[in-house]
């Protein structure tokens, strides 16, 4: 489970799920570059601050290891091209990518702007796909270089917001959803360099969770907090890990004591025609009758069998 020796970049790392991320990675002997914006609103909004990322990063150094703050914008396609350079230039390489970074804009669908809408997306799936296309740069060239695999690991961030849907979250829901599919279609195309990409739906309390989970509190008899960051923090680490060189294209979930593994999407019914295409009305005598009586939104009620309460 060693990182020593290895560079990683977490984005979003300031607070929350990517500052505990950043310390579990340091903990296992990785150099971190710390990336955060360090605007104070969960919505992007105030002023950027060098701040919360020098303070993670001295959290690092205190506890023995090496780390570097990058004060930059991960949707910004220069800003991501700085940061992997940023950690190329001081450690000599990039060998670990956790993209955290996000921002919430909630609103209906209804009553949506295009600016909440694009906001969202350009900061959540836009900011995974430019630090991955840099990071993926640097290691095809390495690759082509050596003539051969090189050490490489990617794990971006989802939400069960992509599998079940949220409701004030339209923007949010579709940029997670965006962000499994970059990740599976990046595992595919980097997995011949020895590069793994892999997702997380975490379920932690952070700033940008505080409503979400507003019902469940710390626990105050000592029993374990499921939805504290921490419990998030170890899967990263295993994933960036020699030991999950296998492990490529996946998609997890993870709080508290538990961690599932989601499997992809299976046909639940199949039906077929005689013919050379459906009519109108033979779908409505085989359609109706599958749907009628099912509860709405029953293809992904699984989600709700991992449950969550007070010690997972």
């Amino acid at each position: 489970m060693s990182l020593q020796g290895r560079t990683a970049i977490v984005t979003g790392a300031g607070r929350g799920l990517g500052r505990a991320e950043a310390l579990e990675l340091a903990r296992l002997g990785a150099n971190v570059v710390v990336n955060d914006l360090g605007r104070p609103g969960r919505d992007g909004s105030g002023e950027a601050s060098a701040a919360p990322a020098e303070e993670v990063v001295e959290e690092i150094r205190a506890a023995g290891g090496q780390a570097t703050a990058h004060l930059g914008d991960v949707s910004d396609f220069e800003d991501a091209r700085a940061l992997v350079q940023l950690a190329v230039d001081t450690y000599g390489q990039l060998d670990i990518l956790v993209n955290n970074a996000g921002i919430l804009r909630d609103r209906m669908v209804f009553s949506m702007s295009e600016e909440e809408w694009d906001s969202v997306i350009r900061v959540h799936l836009k900011g995974h796909f430019n630090t991955v296309h840099f990071a993926s740069v640097h290691w095809r060239e390495r690759s082509k270089a050596t003539g051969g695999p090189v050490y490489g690991r990617i794990v971006n961030t989802s939400s069960e917001a992509f599998l079940a849907g949220s409701a004030g979250q339209p923007n949010y829901a579709a940029a997670k959803g965006g962000i499994v599919g970059l990740t599976t279609s990046s595992a595919a195309a980097l997995g011949k360099y020895g590069v793994t990409a892999n997702v997380i739906c975490p379920r932690a309390r952070t700033r940008m969770t505080e409503d979400v989970f507003a019902g469940f509190e710390v626990p105050e008899d000592g029993d374990l907090d499921a939805l504290a960051p921490e419990h998030v923090s170890p899967l990263v680490g295993y994933l960036a890990s020699p030991s999950a060189g296998h492990v490529n294209g996946q998609c997890f979930v993870v709080h508290g004591g538990m961690v599932a593994v989601l499997e992809r999407p299976k046909v639940a019914a199949k039906f077929d025609t005689g013919k050379d295409r459906f009519s109108a009305a033979e779908l409505d005598e085989l359609l109706t009758p599958y749907y009628e009586g099912r509860p709405p939104n029953e293809t992904f009620a699984a989600v709700e069998v991992l449950g969550l309460k007070h010690g997972g």
